[in-house]
């Protein structure tokens, strides 16, 4: 019997945060969409994990291949498209998936299976990552609805992130803004708060801001990348110019 995700019809399931569906995609036998109360989420083909549907999952895939990684902590589970992406790539990388809903995690395990060796446990990001250690490489895609909690986008969490990491270690964030990026900004402010010359990867229109989409947040041992012809990079100098005058998120009063 064939894996559950060579199932055409679309899924539909009630979770723990809203409605999730798995949509699957015509033009590629097993590929499937995850939406979370209608906003994707993410894009796994169950055939191809080295396939990348979304703009932010090829910048993101890419940062990974140049990676050399061999503990990851996943903030953010969606449809595990860069751990299942990791686990192909790099057999034997021990990695963690942290999600607080469990039941999305059930219907993405159930109908679009994963790797054994991608362990997944629920709970919150921020509590995660305050008792994480020694990893090598933290990614960062939480959300809730098209919003990054404000539990994973302060000095706080900065900080956690850090003492999280070996030295050696990279932090990598998917951040989605529209212009001004007055999100971004703030971000880069925050982040800086914990890490020496973060950087911003995405598209050239985002990052001038002449359209709304997704950027990659860098910080820490940053591999060279080399950009596309539509691509950007801001850091060092020209990150403090595009910081301007935002101020770091702080923690919310307990």
């Amino acid at each position: 019997m064939g894996p559950h995700g060579n199932r055409r019809a679309p899924v539909h399931a009630a979770i723990d945060f809203g409605m999730a569906e798995l949509r699957p995609d015509p033009a590629r036998p097993r590929g499937w969409t995850v939406l979370v109360d209608d906003v994707p989420q993410s894009y796994v083909d169950l055939a191809d994990p080295e396939y990348m549907h979304f703009p932010y999952a090829q910048e993101l895939g890419r940062v990974v291949r140049l990676s050399r990684a061999r503990r990851v902590l996943h903030l953010g589970g969606g449809g595990l498209t860069i751990p299942r992406l990791i686990a192909h790539l790099r057999p034997g990388t021990e990695q963690l998936v942290v999600d607080r809903d469990a039941a999305l995690l059930t219907l993405v395990e159930r109908f679009l299976p994963f790797d054994d060796s991608i362990r997944v446990e629920i709970e919150d990001a921020r509590a995660a990552v305050e008792k994480a250690e020694q990893y090598d490489l933290i990614v960062v895609d939480v959300f809730v609805g098209a919003a990054m909690p404000a539990s994973v986008s302060s000095t706080g969490f900065a900080g956690a992130a850090r003492r999280a990491l070996r030295p050696d270690g990279l932090l990598v964030a998917n951040l989605t803004d529209v212009p001004p990026l007055a999100h971004t900004r703030i971000q880069m402010a925050t982040i800086r708060t914990a890490f020496d010359d973060p950087m911003l990867l995405g598209p050239s229109a985002v990052l001038r801001g002449r359209r709304a989409g997704n950027v990659i947040l860098l910080a820490g041992n940053v591999p060279m990348i080399k950009l596309g012809k539509h691509e950007r990079m801001i850091r060092t100098a020209e990150l403090a110019e595009f910081i301007g005058g935002a101020k770091p998120r702080l923690d919310e009063p307990a």
